[in-house]
């Protein structure tokens, strides 16, 4: 990612909760390869690749330099982040009353491709192989995002995950405890991984979530491994049996408590845990 863009893709990213930094990096990638120039064949303009009409609707003046210019990259990715967020708020009704199928990241991105409607009509990502082949090829660069050179890849700001990584931050160096811990912090002198993930979201938004792995993996809300912020709750199946989870710190990092013998500890998601499905939540 060019340097010169990251503070307006964390500012893009901060529109709403929905469509993290990552996804709107990704996106840019897939739109134009970082070429703020660019223009399609079929006429789409820019980093974000506006067409024409859909700019003039969504098209906003970034730079604050008195006109709106799809070729101006503060304009291009400030306005993409703006439409992300209008089509996600459409959506949104529908992911809660289960109308759609999919989490709202995947969602969002098959409207930003195909429009909102088919979307609808279809109850879900529709069926067509260029917006399936978007929305799966724009999950997979946002993970690279997030690394130690993602824009917006820490925890940032006093919001609810901000606050859930700071409450089980204080627990570091606490013993693994099997059965440990849970709302009301640590019990029997510390915690176990779901004892800490469920502290630490109650010390941030006073939610009580449920107690096990398996459960906690049930509740909240599904997000794209792509799309994680600090403060997600990442369910592993490390056991075949979903039964590890930890909390999203940012920065390709968690924090958990791993097994009998060890301590609370913060640790990159490196080649090992990759290797595992991951089930992502959210609940701050």
């Amino acid at each position: 990612m060019p340097t010169e863009y990251r503070a307006w893709i964390t500012k893009a990213g901060s529109i709403c909760s929905q469509i993290p930094p990552a996804i709107i990096a990704a996106q840019i990638e897939a739109e134009s390869g970082w070429n703020p120039k660019a223009r399609s064949p079929v006429g789409a303009l820019g980093l974000s690749q506006f067409m024409p009409g859909t700019w003039q609707t969504y098209g906003v003046d970034g730079n604050g330099d008195g006109r709106a210019d799809p070729f101006e990259p503060a304009d291009a990715i400030l306005s993409q982040g703006t439409y992300d967020c209008v089509i996600a708020k459409e959506l949104l009704p529908g992911v809660a009353s289960k109308r759609l199928r999919g989490d709202i990241v995947s969602l969002t991105l098959a409207g930003y491709n195909a429009g909102s409607g088919p979307v609808w009509k279809y109850g879900g990502v529709p069926p067509y192989w260029e917006t399936q082949g978007y929305v799966a090829n724009i999950l997979k660069l946002a993970r690279k995002y997030q690394g130690a050179n993602a824009a917006g890849g820490g925890p940032a700001g006093t919001g609810a995950g901000a606050k859930a990584v700071a409450a089980a931050q204080h627990y570091l160096g606490t013993p693994y405890v099997w059965g440990g811990g849970g709302s009301g912090g640590p019990s029997g002198g510390g915690f176990d991984c779901s004892g800490l993930t469920q502290y630490a979201i109650y010390a941030a938004t006073g939610k009580t979530i449920p107690r096990t792995s398996q459960s906690q993996r049930g509740a909240g809300i599904s997000v794209p491994r792509g799309a994680m912020q600090p403060g997600d709750v990442i369910v592993i199946n490390n056991d075949g049996n979903w039964g590890h989870v930890g909390l999203y710190v940012g920065n390709g990092q968690m924090i958990h408590a791993p097994h009998p013998g060890t301590v609370v500890k913060q640790v990159p998601l490196d080649a090992y845990w990759q290797k595992f499905p991951w089930d992502v939540r959210r609940f701050t």
